[in-house]
């Protein structure tokens, strides 16, 4: 619970004054599927093309992020929840800090996705559909996950026993088992361009 005493302390260096330091946007990139989808390789490989054109970047990746600052939080409803929460928290400070945001995780949930929509300024939060049927997920299953969810040693697993709310109106869609991680990385940079977040 929040104490009553806690007072917002104001910066004389605002999130513009930093965009213009750095020469770009900042926003959220919002990658979102299920496990095996190709969202951490796809994050991954924008960031690279991203920091050739000299665009400053952080990704946040899912697992990485439960190794420290989520370390202590589980896979209930109520502890996904919270893990977005935080990494919406976090997402928003890297946008104030001028740096473009990129994000790998299932968050299965729409209303958690549009909890850290509402967190950053407007378009500020890019939602990234990476679409992959279920059935080529579980075949490619990197981190034998499915295998694991399939004979019940993991309980709660996104897509075989916990739901997947698919988003209803994302900025973009990369169907990565239709089209090369090339072809979904040159989608996603020219969403990037053309809706002036990078130069062409």
């Amino acid at each position: 619970m929040k104490s009553q005493h806690v007072v917002w302390h104001k910066a004389q260096i605002s999130k513009f004054d930093r965009q213009r330091l750095n020469g770009h946007r900042s926003a959220v990139i919002w990658f979102t599927g299920f496990s095996g989808a190709g969202k951490s390789t796809l994050s991954v490989a924008v960031e690279k093309e991203l920091h050739k054109r000299v665009i400053r970047t952080y990704v946040l990746d899912g697992d990485n992020i439960r190794h420290g600052l989520n370390s202590n939080l589980g896979f209930t409803q109520e502890d996904r929840t919270e893990n977005i929460r935080r990494i919406g928290e976090v997402s928003k400070l890297f946008v104030d800090a001028g740096i473009m945001t990129l994000t790998a995780f299932i968050s299965p949930y729409r209303n958690d996705r549009d909890m850290v929509r509402a967190m950053v300024g407007t378009g500020e939060f890019v939602e990234i559909y990476v679409k992959c049927a279920l059935e080529e997920c579980e075949r490619r299953d990197p981190k034998g996950l499915y295998k694991k969810a399939r004979s019940g040693e993991i309980k709660g697993f996104t897509g075989i026993d916990a739901p997947y709310e698919a988003p209803w109106n994302p900025e973009l869609i990369v169907e990565t088992d239709k089209e090369s991680l090339k072809e979904s990385v040159a989608s996603v940079l020219n969403f990037l361009q053309e809706n002036g977040y990078i130069e062409q």
